[in-house]
């Protein structure tokens, strides 16, 4: 809101571990969480051992951001150089084991037996940004505003492409692998943080999910932290792509701030799930280089449209962080170069090798 310090900003980053010779998942977390763990860095194991993930601390500025990820990054690449295997970042591993086996821990024990295969075909990756804000009713309201907006989001980060060796014929197969689970996708309109709770405790209850935490939506509440958290999109390959789209996420939130603060109306309430739901697949399937769906209106136009419709609508704030420019500059990168999605299809047809397309993913330790 105008006036106060605009609210901090955090990433957790998933990435999946692989194996030099033959690209394909391998699951020696625990190693790497042990070599990481003598760089003084300690890491999340994820569900399947072959995943690890990051989080940086909360930042104050994109450049701070910017500084925390290229560390974490470098020294996650480092304790996987020293266990002899690699780290990459793509929303899918291109190249897929015979199973993904699960963490042993009683937690992902449990998940792999009330669920089965979803458990053990995930190796799924994201990009979770979390965002301050004042309280939990605020978060709620937050991520009402959000759900119009999260298809174009998708599309922008889409980052999974390629998988089992093949081209899956959307830019994001991750988000279609993850919408199986009971309680992902675009969150339901809320009426209050009360709403939310009755919802999570009939959940649980049914044994759709088997806590809080696998509240699984694109946008939400944390469970745990003072934050919004929208978990749309794909992990980012290139590190000022990751800037950038918490950088437009953190002023999406600042956005539903001041329109809350003026009482402003959420169109949240007016949209059709179905049409949010098309909006959903047109940009898990299309990514930058189709259509997109407004899902409020009804209106079909390029994604890239779309996107710039978002960024001229989140402006004032960009403008207040003072990254307007730098995100202009970075999408007009991307608008040239194409996203994720588009540089892992140019490279495997030019090279019919989901190998290449994962050491294009794959992170790299920082100079000394």
């Amino acid at each position: 809101m105008a006036g106060q310090a605009p609210p901090t900003v955090g990433v957790e980053e998933e990435f999946v571990l692989v194996d030099r010779e033959t690209a394909r998942p391998v699951g020696r977390n625990r190693e790497v969480a042990a070599a990481a763990s003598t760089r003084g860095l300690d890491l999340a194991l994820e569900l399947t051992s072959c995943q690890i993930e990051i989080a940086t601390p909360t930042s104050d500025t994109a450049d701070e951001l910017g500084d925390h990820l290229r560390r974490l990054r470098g020294m996650v690449a480092a304790a996987a150089g020293d266990v002899g295997v690699d780290v990459i970042a793509s929303g899918l591993p291109p190249r897929v084991p015979e199973s993904f086996p699960v963490t042993d821990t009683p937690r992902y024990r449990a998940m792999a037996a009330r669920y089965g295969m979803l458990a053990h075909e995930q190796g799924i990756n994201g990009c979770h940004v979390h965002v301050g804000v004042p309280d939990r009713d605020i978060a709620v309201a937050v991520c009402n505003w959000l759900r119009p907006w999260l298809p174009a989001l998708l599309a922008l980060s889409a980052n999974s492409a390629i998988y089992r060796d093949a081209d899956t014929g959307h830019a994001s197969w991750r988000s279609v692998l993850w919408s199986r689970w009971p309680a992902a996708g675009p969150p339901p309109h809320l009426r209050s943080s009360a709403h939310l709770a009755e919802l999570v405790e009939l959940l649980v209850a049914t044994g759709a999910i088997l806590d809080p935490h696998m509240l699984y939506w694109d946008a939400r509440p944390s469970d745990h932290l003072p934050t919004v958290e929208v978990r749309v999109g794909d992990v980012q390959t290139r590190l000022d792509e990751v800037v950038t789209f918490a950088t437009i996420v953190r002023a999406a939130v600042m956005t539903a701030l001041d329109d809350l603060a003026r009482g402003a109306e959420s169109s949240s309430a007016t949209v059709d799930p179905l049409l949010l739901a098309a909006a959903y697949w047109k940009a898990a399937h299309d990514g930058l280089d189709g259509d997109a769906l407004d899902p409020v209106t009804g209106a079909r136009m390029p994604a890239r449209s779309r996107i710039s419709q978002f960024v001229t609508v989140i402006a004032p704030a960009l403008d207040r962080l003072g990254e307007r420019g730098e995100v202009d500059a970075a999408l007009h990168r991307t608008w040239t170069e194409g996203n994720g999605a588009s540089r892992q299809r140019r490279i495997f047809r030019e090279t019919h090798s989901a190998p290449a397309v994962t050491r294009a993913a794959t992170l790299r330790p920082a100079a000394a």
